[in-house]
């Protein structure tokens, strides 16, 4: 696509209200004033800590990271821990929290500190977090929002409508990318539609992927409507029957979730240039997820799909090659009321 070509943005109704949140906790004021840190070792040694927490719980991120230049590595090192400590107060609870208020008055003790003006020194992941957002500018709307998405986990275990599902995965995904957007750099507004898109998108390879996982915590993410329509009930969930009507149910979630991906790719034109290839990379190794369940004849019951290292590392080229080629679009948005 040459500079400044027309591109139809498709914007379905179930995007507009997330858009909404999106556009509304976007008006920020700029970069807030950095502390002081008297010890910067302990800065360092927090942003360290960081970076061994997104080695542990995500391989596909910690690889694709690697391609931001430093102090853009980190800092999205640093905004992934801050998520996975978010996430993990709800699904991994420390021991004597394990009743429902237990769990709220943690997550909600981790908002205050994690959100305050004033650095917590203490946490080695709030306090990397607070030089980021303080950096950057990061709007903290979108960590509220995000908070709120983990909170939803305490108490939410069943979705109705795809609808609901999205929402969800703004909440918990979208919100990542939009403040991540902050870290790599971004030419405006313009680019919000395609994060809030690739964040719902890398969010739904998660659900099914996880649907056994999730299961045995308790919780089912796919949209009970669209079980219905399948013929599918939560026994056929439980009991982990991979057979037709499961393999069609599958085909129209992966179908959906890709579409999705393409129409979030031409987004990655309107980051900054030295970003293009972390974020595609981002997109394209957890895409290739999809691949996997379908490769295992879309069995997510009794194993994880992943992509292997050599399977991520055939894929870079080909990312490289369309992160380089990519040219920033003049789009035309449009409603949409396809899937």
């Amino acid at each position: 696509m040459s500079k400044g070509a027309l591109m139809t943005l498709r914007i379905r109704d179930w995007e507009r209200p997330l858009l909404s949140l999106a556009y509304e906790a976007g008006k920020a004021c700029g970069p807030l004033p950095r502390p002081s840190n008297k010890d910067k070792r302990e800065l360092a040694s927090a942003y360290d800590f960081c970076e061994a927490v997104t080695a542990v719980n995500s391989r596909s991120f910690f690889a694709a990271s690697r391609f931001l230049p430093h102090d853009k590595r980190r800092s999205v090192r640093a905004l992934y821990a801050f998520c996975r400590k978010s996430d993990d107060i709800v699904d991994k609870p420390s021991p004597g929290q394990h009743d429902t208020e237990a769990v709220r008055d943690a997550l909600d003790t981790w908002k205050l500190r994690s959100l305050a003006q004033k650095t917590d020194e203490r946490d080695p992941v709030a306090l990397a977090w607070s030089d980021v957002r303080r950096h950057y500018g990061i709007p903290l709307r979108y960590a509220e929002q995000l908070l709120h998405g983990v909170a939803r986990d305490i108490t939410d275990s069943r979705y109705e409508t795809f609808e609901d599902v999205t929402s969800y995965c703004y909440e918990v995904a979208s919100t990542v990318g939009l403040m991540s957007m902050y870290i790599i750099g971004f030419s405006g507004a313009q680019a919000i539609p395609y994060a809030l898109k690739l964040g719902v998108a890398l969010q739904l390879t998660n659900i099914l992927r996880d649907v056994g996982e999730d299961w045995k915590a308790g919780r089912l993410y796919l949209p009970q409507e669209d079980l219905r329509r399948f013929g599918l009930s939560e026994s056929d969930i439980g009991a982990g029957i991979v057979d037709d009507r499961w393999r069609a149910f599958m085909r129209f979630q992966i179908a959906r979730t890709r579409q999705l991906y393409d129409e979030a790719w031409p987004g990655i034109a309107l980051l900054h240039a030295d970003g293009r290839f972390a974020t595609g990379a981002a997109a394209e190794l957890y895409r290739a997820i999809l691949a996997d369940i379908e490769a295992h004849d879309y069995d997510v019951f009794n194993r994880r799909a992943h992509v292997s290292k050599w399977g991520k590392l055939r894929r870079l080229p080909a990312v490289w090659l369309r992160s380089k080629s990519l040219r920033e679009p003049s789009v035309h948005a449009t409603r949409f009321n396809g899937m």
